[in-house]
This record gives structure tokens, C-alpha cells and sequence, in this order.
């Protein structure tokens, strides 16, 4: 967003709105200008112009940091909530039939995402040559409302929130090893047979070395000791399939070998009830053309995934 000036001052308090979030965003006057196409001097006057209109300081700076203070965070909340109705409205302006255009944050699973996030995005940029996406691909859960993210993809139940869901499948967390391990180690027959086993961890699906199972409705949990962890879901699923030994990952993850038999899954009797699938997004007083557009589209080619269901 490039913002124009008028007799030397901002135009009005929404441009001053959002130049301050994008500094507090940033934590960083050079980062907050960069992200809107202007000058750090242009930034830093429009800061000081907004904390001199409210008579309250609203960033405490260093030579190191940025950082909002206590009055600055209210500040950013109501900001962030107040130029999000605004793109609302306006979007509400092209009308149910219109051509979505503007910007789109998502955020998804690194391993998901590639998978099956970013099959979609393309196919929704070359439909909509208007639409810009940003597409946060992340192991961890993402507050959308503080990080201003549109639409979420998310594995797993959901806490109570405003936020709008729509479940589009469910997944399961296995057990797998490749059939050269298994020939030469054996089949385990129980989760307790796991500690003969070579494990291999990958503390993006099974952060613990506890690993919970279920028989006959009952939990049950087996303390492990991995001869390899690794922090990524693929290193975990190229060990496998070199017969180093047995992992944990998401069905999703291993869907194409297994069905190609490079993998094979383990203990199916022991497993814990599948995880539910969500797109996620926030729905506001105004629909949004650009997030209905591309919810749409991504609830239904995913829904199209077998993986998935």
C-alpha cells in the first residue's frame, strides 16, 4: 500500500492507522516502511504525527527494538480491527458477482501446505490476476486475528473462537517403517513392542517421547528412546524409506508411499482417533469477495483430496 500525502501532512487517520501497524508488525520503522512503499523518514514522521494528535506514546524505541507500549497494544487491536471493516466494506462494494482483487494472507502446515495449499493458490491467482496471496507456511498454530491472516488451513480440534470453520476431512497420526526394515526387525504386534525398535522421531508430528496409543477405548502410553529425532516431517519420512527404522507422521504425509508400497503402516488396531481438518477464516459484519472466493475454492478442492478423508 503506497500512501499519498497532501500539503505536506497525511491525508486522514486510517493512513496514520497503518502506518503504525505495520511498524508494530515490523517492530521496526525500516521494516514497517518497507512493507508499504514509503520512506523510513516519511514513517517515522507520520509515528510521531499520530502520537502528537493522541497525546500518548505508543511505541517505546531503543537502537535495537521497536516495541508497542501497554497503551500502543490497545492502540493496535482497535487499528487492526478498524482497517480490517474497512477493507470489508469496500470489498463488500464489488458485489457477490464481482472480480476479487486485492491481498490475501493464509497460513497452513509446511508439509500440507505444500502438498495441497499450493496447488490452490495457484489455480486462484491465475483465476483472479487481481488477487495478491502471502502464504505463511508453519509447523506451529497461528493467531489470525494478531498476525492479520485471512484464511487458515488447521489439523486437530478447535478451541472455542469467533473465527468461521468449515471441516473439510480428517487425517490420522500412524506408525510406519519401510518393508526392508521390517523384514529384517520384525513386525511389532503391540506399542510396547516399539522399545525393541529403532525410532526415529520427528518432533513436528510426536514432540514427546511418550507416545500415546489406544486399546479398547483405553489410553496408553509408551516411553521411547529415538535413535534419531529430526524437526522436519520429511527428514523423518526419508529415514524411513531408507529402512532406518519405525516413525510417527500424519496419513496424509505418507499416503503416496504407502499406496506405492514403499511404506507400510504399523499397529492400525492401536491408533488414536483420526484429527479433524478446518479452513478457517474471519467472518465480519461485511462479506469479503477475496476470502469467500478463495475459501470456496480451497473447501473444495480439498475436499476432493483422498488423503484426506
Amino acid at each position: 500500500m503506497v500512501l499519498k500525502r497532501k500539503k505536506g501532512k497525511y491525508m486522514d487517520r486510517l493512513d496514520l492507522m497503518t502506518i503504525f501497524v505495520a511498524v508494530a508488525e515490523a517492530e521496526s520503522f525500516s521494516g514497517g516502511a518497507r512493507r508499504l512503499a514509503m520512506s523510513p523518514p516519511a514513517v517515522t514522521r507520520a509515528i510521531s504525527a499520530l502520537e502528537s494528535r493522541l497525546a500518548v506514546k505508543l511505541l517505546d524505541r531503543t537502537t535495537r527494538y521497536v516495541r508497542v507500549t501497554e497503551l500502543g497494544q490497545r492502540y493496535l487491536d482497535d487499528a487492526r480491527r478498524i482497517i480490517a471493516e474497512v477493507d470489508e466494506a469496500e470489498d463488500a462494494l464489488v458485489g457477490i458477482n464481482g472480480t476479487p482483487k486485492g491481498q490475501l494472507t493464509l497460513t497452513a502446515p509446511v508439509l500440507f501446505g505444500k502438498m495441497f495449499v499450493m496447488p490452490v493458490v495457484v489455480e486462484y491467482l491465475q483465476r483472479y490476476p487481481s488477487m495478491d496471496v502471502s502464504a505463511l507456511f508453519l509447523d506451529r498454530v497461528v493467531n489470525m486475528m494478531e498476525e492479520g491472516v485471512d484464511v487458515g488451513i488447521r489439523v486437530g480440534e478447535l478451541p472455542d473462537s469467533s473465527l468461521k470453520a468449515v471441516r473439510i476431512g480428517q487425517i490420522r497420526r500412524v506408525l510406519c517403517a519401510s518393508p526392508q526394515y521390517l523384514a529384517e526387525y520384525g513386525v511389532p504386534n503391540h506399542p510396547h513392542d516399539l522399545q525393541q525398535h529403532r525410532i526415529v522421531a520427528a518432533t513436528g508430528v510426536t514432540p514427546s517421547v511418550e507416545w500415546k496409543f489406544w486399546q479398547e477405548q483405553q489410553a496408553l502410553s509408551v516411553r521411547l528412546r529415538p535413535r534419531l529425532t529430526v524437526t522436519t516431517n520429511d527428514g523423518a519420512i526419508e529415514s524411513a524409506l531408507a529402512g532406518f527404522g519405525v516413525t510417527r507422521l500424519m496419513s496424509y504425509q505418507i499416503a503416496h508411499f504407502v499406496e506405492s508400497g514403499q511404506l507400510q503402516i504399523l499397529l492400525p488396531d492401536f491408533e488414536s482417533a483420526p484429527l479433524p481438518i478446518h479452513v478457517l477464516h474471519r467472518e465480519g459484519r461485511h462479506k469479503s469477495a477475496r476470502v469467500r472466493s478463495f475459501v470456496d475454492l480451497v473447501v473444495e478442492r480439498l475436499r476432493q483430496e483422498k488423503a484426506l478423508s
